[in-house]
């Protein structure tokens, strides 16, 4: 069966960014299921397993664009250390923000005498990414799965929607 809309796809992967570092790695582990069509993986990936079958195995080049995003400066800011009030704030701390746009995550990449340095881009926004994937299996979704718009394992999703 090939790679297509609202087909449960198995497979292993692993990701490097542009200058080689390792960004994560199934090979060792179990592998990532998901259906293709629900946003569960970045664009330029998922458009690269269509028509693909399981035992298939490709590398995928994916630019900024069809990834994480490209990185906006205006998403960085400082904000007065006061806002973490009983905090004691830290690089690589995750937090999440009321902005004029919603609820949003931003991490903490600087901390200064009475400011906070956050950055709202993805960590991963604006790095070309560079995939080497296999694929396990290749089944069709069921209706419960594309209903709740999750895989589910042996015995249900656990929860009762």
């Amino acid at each position: 069966m090939k790679i297509a809309q609202n087909t449960v796809v198995k497979m292993h992967y692993s990701v490097l960014d542009g200058d080689q570092n390792s960004i994560d790695n199934t090979f060792d582990e179990e592998p990532l299921e998901f259906i293709i069509g629900t946003g569960f993986l970045i664009k330029g990936l998922e458009d690269a397993l269509i028509d693909k079958q399981a035992g298939d195995k490709i590398s995928v080049t994916v630019e900024p664009e069809n990834g994480y995003g490209i990185r906006n400066d205006n998403l960085t800011q400082a904000v007065p250390k006061s806002m973490f009030e009983g905090i004691d704030v830290e690089v690589g701390m995750q937090f999440r923000a009321t902005t004029d746009e919603g609820e949003q995550a931003v991490i903490v990449i600087g901390v200064e005498d009475d400011e906070v340095i956050v950055d709202g881009n993805h960590p991963l926004a604006g790095i070309t990414l560079h995939f080497d994937v296999e694929i396990v299996e290749v089944r069709e979704a069921t209706q419960d799965e594309l209903a709740h718009g999750h895989v589910h394992s042996e015995g249900g999703c656990g929860h009762d929607h």
